[in-house]
C-alpha cells in the first residue's frame, strides 16, 4: 500500500509511523485510519522490525475524530445517519487501529509530540510505553461533544491510572499537561520537545537489541494475564517458556554472559 496520510520508515529494526495530517492536527480520515492499521500489520509481520514507534507531524499527536468533516468525509460521527446505518461506524473505521494493535506483540511506543485528545488519547493509551514531549497535552474530550470514549479508552484508561482518575478525566474532559500525566502514571517519561524523537528512538534501539521471541511472548503473557486467573497465567508461562527454551537466543544469552560480551540475539 502507498501511504499519503502517514509516513512509514524502518531503520535499524525500528519502524516509525508518523501521522501526517498536521493541518488537521492529525485528526482521523478514512485514509489515515486505513494506512495506520496497514502499517501496524506490516510491522507486525516484518521479521526485520522489532520495535514500532508512533508519533504525529506538526503540533499534535492526534486530535481524534475530525469534527470539521461533513458529508462523505464523516465516516466516524455519521451525524446524518440513523442507528442502523451507524452500527458499524467504528468497527470498520477507527477500530481498524486498536484491532491491529491488539495483535502487535512487538513493543509499541507512542512518542507524544503534542495534543492527544478524545480518540487521539485513546490511541495513545493503546501503546505499551508512552514518552511525552514537555509540550504534550491530554484530554478525554468526548464529553465536551456529548459522546462516550469509543476506541478503547473506557477499558484502557482505568487500567493505566485507576478507576477514579479515569472517571474524573472522562467526566470532566479537562486538559492535563505532560507533567501531570507523568504524576498519575499515564506516561513513563517527559522529555524536552526538541529531543522527543531522539529519546524515543534511543529507547527503541535498546529494546531492538533484546531477544525478540522472549520479549514478544512476555508481552502476550502480560496482556492476556489481565483476563486470566493466576493458575491460568502459570500455565501460559509454562507454554511460553517451553517455546523460548528451544530458541538459539536462549543459549546465546548465557553464553554471552559467560564470555563477558554483549549478546547477539537473532530472533530464532
Amino acid at each position: 500500500m502507498d501511504y499519503e496520510a502517514i509516513l512509514y520508515d524502518v531503520q535499524d529494526r525500528v519502524a516509525t509511523i508518523t501521522l501526517n495530517r498536521p493541518e488537521r492536527m492529525n485528526a482521523f480520515s478514512d485514509e489515515l485510519l486505513t494506512e495506520w492499521a496497514d502499517a501496524l500489520w506490516r510491522s507486525a509481520k516484518d521479521e526485520g522490525v522489532r520495535v514500532v514507534i508512533v508519533t504525529g507531524a506538526g503540533r499534535a499527536f492526534c486530535a481524534g475524530a475530525d469534527l470539521r468533516a461533513t458529508g462523505d468525509e464523516d465516516r466516524v460521527l455519521m451525524a446524518d445517519k440513523n442507528a442502523g446505518e451507524r452500527r458499524n461506524s467504528l468497527r470498520y473505521s477507527v477500530h481498524q487501529v486498536p484491532r491491529a494493535v491488539s495483535y502487535m506483540d512487538k513493543p509499541y511506543i507512542a512518542a507524544i509530540n503534542g495534543v492527544a485528545a478524545g480518540a487521539g488519547m485513546d490511541m495513545a493509551s493503546q501503546a505499551d510505553i508512552r514518552i511525552a514531549s514537555d509540550q504534550a497535552r491530554f484530554a478525554m474530550s468526548y464529553v465536551n461533544v456529548g459522546l462516550v470514549p469509543g476506541d478503547g479508552g473506557a477499558w484502557l484508561l482505568p487500567r493505566l491510572v485507576g478507576t477514579q482518575r479515569a472517571l474524573k478525566m472522562i467526566w470532566s474532559g479537562d486538559i492535563i499537561d505532560a507533567n501531570r500525566a507523568l504524576e498519575i502514571g499515564y506516561v513513563s517519561r517527559v522529555v524536552p520537545h526538541e529531543t522527543l524523537m531522539d529519546e524515543a528512538r534511543t529507547y527503541a534501539l535498546k529494546l531492538a537489541e533484546g531477544p525478540p521471541v522472549a520479549m514478544q511472548l512476555a508481552k502476550r503473557l502480560v496482556y492476556r494475564g489481565a483476563d486470566q486467573s493466576f493458575l491460568e497465567g502459570l500455565e501460559a508461562a509454562q507454554a511460553a517458556m517451553t517455546i523460548v527454551q528451544s530458541t538459539d537466543d536462549s543459549r546465546e544469552g548465557p553464553q554471552a554472559f559467560r564470555e563477558k560480551r554483549r549478546p547477539q540475539f537473532q530472533g530464532r
